[in-house]
């Protein structure tokens, strides 16, 4: 049976055409159901003359990026919830936004709720780490404020979601922190480290943040605070590395030829560097598969969500996750 995606053709900055384009991609290249949740007229104008008839869920409401998170509550018929709405009634397998990423926490939180046992959700992002590798980041910023139980969890559901959904025997698990000695760190990190070590995870210890791009471990945990000025910080630097790469072959004639030579090859790279290409951010520890792409996502980052959606859907991530909730329960039970 074909995973059944919904995806919020409302949310981003590039507008319901962008988002359904890459739906359109996906309805072709991908063995999925494409469910579009929007503003119906929005949805049909947006669709191209002969692209594939796809089910168009009406959702009238709008929760717009700048909007506080009480949107959820004050706009019920808005897309994020009426994507949440399928997942939760079962018509939907998962679902895909580039929306208001807080809204779409909360609205997760309130219309599908957390996995017995887990105590807060987690961000999970894949982003590209050495010459093929990739590692996943979590928390990106799900919770600005943790305890060392929830460290534990995200360490295990990402190891799940890399082994499970990208192949990796035993994924190596490492705690970011300011030095690889375990005594380094603040507390929170301390008390993780002890953790980790005695769980039954293939734990490689700390790594410090410059480690990351080196492929130090397939999972990298931290608390939503370091994750999300992490993730922020990577996303600058790689804006103004490839910036002054376009300024450097606009500089002379030469470099300008040099630069077409090598054009398509570093919009590879840059692709690759991109970590939306491999899916956004998933929210991991809600019930329900729920996939946050970037705001600025064009097409063929929404066509990675949906790639992303289907193949955790294919591989059973939630009951796995399920599973590792009833075996790591956090220790104090307290959210």
């Amino acid at each position: 049976m074909k995973p059944r995606i919904a995806v919020d053709v409302m949310g981003g900055d590039h507008g319901p055409a962008e988002v359904i384009e890459g739906c359109v991609m996906a309805a072709r290249d991908l063995d999925v159901e494409v469910l579009l949740v929007g503003r119906e007229a929005d949805a049909r104008a947006a669709l191209a003359e002969g692209a594939p008839a796809l089910r168009i869920v009406h959702a009238p409401d709008v929760i717009a990026m700048d909007d506080p998170i009480e949107a959820v509550k004050a706009k019920p018929d808005a897309s994020i919830n009426a994507g949440m709405g399928l997942l939760r009634n079962g018509e939907a397998d998962a679902f895909v936004t580039a929306g208001n990423t807080g809204a779409t926490l909360t609205a997760a939180l309130l219309r599908l709720g957390r996995i017995p046992g887990i105590a807060r959700p987690a961000l999970g992002m894949v982003v590209a780490t050495g010459e093929e590798s990739l590692t996943l980041l979590l928390d990106m910023g799900a919770n600005a404020d943790s305890r060392p139980a929830h460290l534990v969890q995200y360490a295990h559901m990402g190891a799940a979601v890399m082994e499970r959904m990208h192949g990796i025997a035993s994924p190596r698990v490492g705690l970011v922190s300011i030095g690889e000695e375990d005594s380094k760190g603040n507390q929170l990190t301390i008390e993780v480290n002890r953790a980790l070590r005695a769980s039954d995870l293939n734990f490689i210890g700390n790594v410090e943040a410059g480690q990351l791009p080196r492929y130090a471990a397939d999972v990298a945990v931290m608390d939503g605070f370091t994750g999300n000025i992490i993730i922020k910080t990577v996303e600058g630097v790689s804006e103004l590395f490839f910036g002054e790469l376009r300024r450097a072959v606009r500089m002379t004639p030469w470099n300008l030829a040099a630069g077409l030579v090598l054009r398509s090859e570093l919009r590879k790279s840059q692709r690759r560097l991109d970590y939306a290409e491999y899916g956004g951010a998933q929210l991991l520890g809600v019930e329900g598969v729920v996939f946050v792409a970037h705001g600025r996502s064009d097409a063929r980052a929404i066509l990675g969500g949906i790639r992303a959606a289907a193949e955790a859907v294919r591989t059973d991530m939630l009951a796995h996750l399920r599973d590792i909730a009833a075996r790591v329960p956090a220790r104090d039970g307290r959210a």
